[in-house]
């Protein structure tokens, strides 16, 4: 080769590799969503068991966070993140047909909206930007119930088949935020995504003090309670086929509920009326609201760069109601709380019905709850404080006559 000839060097620039933001409106979501997109990345790296084992309802994960590459303006610099058994809830959104990239997408790609508080226990609800999931905050008393029950709650689930109408737990967090600690826990929505919910009742069988009160009806959504229902003449009336599955499915969940000594839980109703012509649902996640950009909603959108695990493939929203005919249709992978109204009954709706609040150990403080009620109400009132298999009876008896 001659000496004249000079081989050309190639230049490479490197280019820093991009972090995946996530912004909200306030820094504890934040930092659950990036709590979210750090476990699941972890968990793609770890080989799926054949089965769980004990030490795996004990075992969590955990990272704290100083000093972090993180602005200010994005993320709080000191903050600490835990997930309660990342096997075991892993293996209940497999049951629950609920994938990992689904999961993710949904937790992370835009922050969760805050929802109207329908109960009196002070929790704060949340759901995610395609409605697919809700979040609650829990008081200390039920995180200790969820240690508790969690491995029988999993093996209950395991051996039906995940055909239950417990409420769907996917995934249990604490979160670290300025030294105050935040317990949240995610679960599917009952409700569709797609479909308008026109009313809504939560029903535990009890009569004392059961009716939603004026501060109640006066919201945009009210939530109705037993009273309500007995008084609205409420029936729902399902296919003949229908009906004894979803009695036999109640009943075997409140039973396994009295057996884990747990009460207080209602089944909550929403009804779409399909006469109706609602208006397109718009996205309430506004991104200026929710303190993200629209440059930043098409960068978390491809989030690969940011990410350490695998890239999520982008799913089409389910709000879209993408491949299904009409309004009266429903899907039941994604909409598996439905339940069609007879023919027969002349009306056009879909119920969605499930258990909540199922977390209230029948403990000391209820039973002196249970004795000031009846000293109050008198011994035959129908009061909600009752022993675990009586308010399971009660309940049953209040929904096969509800449900026709």
């Amino acid at each position: 080769m001659s000496a004249s000839m000079k081989q050309k060097k190639k230049r490479i620039r490197a280019v820093q590799q991009k972090l995946r933001l996530f912004r909200a409106k306030e820094p504890l979501l934040s930092v659950l969503m990036w709590g979210v997109n750090y476990s699941i990345n972890e968990l793609s790296h770890v080989t799926i068991p054949v089965m769980l084992m004990p030490d795996d309802f004990k075992s969590y994960l955990k990272i704290r966070i100083d000093n972090h590459l993180f602005n200010k303006d994005n993320m709080p610099s000191h903050f600490k993140f835990k997930e309660w058994c990342p096997l075991v809830f892993r293996n209940l959104r497999e049951r629950f047909n609920v994938d990992e990239d689904s999961y993710l997408l949904s937790l992370t790609k835009r922050c969760p909206l805050d929802m109207d508080s329908p109960g009196r226990s002070g929790a704060r609800f949340l759901m995610s930007y395609d409605r697919k999931f809700v979040l609650k905050t829990l008081a200390n008393e039920e995180v200790t119930e969820m240690h508790r029950i969690l491995k029988d709650y999993h093996q209950y689930v395991v051996e039906c088949h995940a055909d239950t109408l417990l409420p769907q737990f996917l995934g249990m967090y604490r979160l670290t935020v300025n030294d105050n600690e935040t317990y949240i826990v995610v679960m599917r929505n009952i409700f569709s995504s797609r479909l308008m919910i026109h009313k809504k009742y939560d029903l535990k069988g009890s009569t004392v003090d059961r009716q939603a009160s004026d501060k109640e009806r006066a919201k945009d959504f009210p939530t109705f309670k037993d009273n309500d229902f007995v008084n609205d003449g409420v029936a729902l009336l399902l296919e003949p086929d229908q009906r004894p599955k979803l009695i036999n499915t109640l009943e075997s969940d409140t039973s396994f509920l009295a057996t884990l000594n747990l009460m207080d839980y209602s089944l909550l109703v929403g009804i779409h009326d399909c006469d109706r012509l609602d208006p397109q649902v718009n996205d309430p996640f506004d991104s200026e609201e929710n303190g993200v950009d629209e440059e930043e909603l098409e960068e978390s959108s491809n989030f690969a760069t940011a990410a350490s695990g695998p890239t999520p493939p982008e799913s089409p929203m389910v709000a879209s109601g993408e491949g299904l005919a009409s309004a009266d249709e429903f899907d039941p992978k994604l909409e598996g709380f439905a339940f069609k109204c007879s023919d027969q009954s002349g009306k056009q709706e879909i119920y969605f019905m499930a258990l909540v609040d199922i977390l209230t150990h029948y403990g000391v403080k209820k039973r002196t709850a249970q004795a000031a009620k009846t000293v109050k109400h008198g011994a035959g009132a129908e009061i909600s404080t009752v022993k675990p298999d009586q308010y399971a009876r009660r309940f049953m008896e209040f929904i096969e006559r509800a449900i026709k």
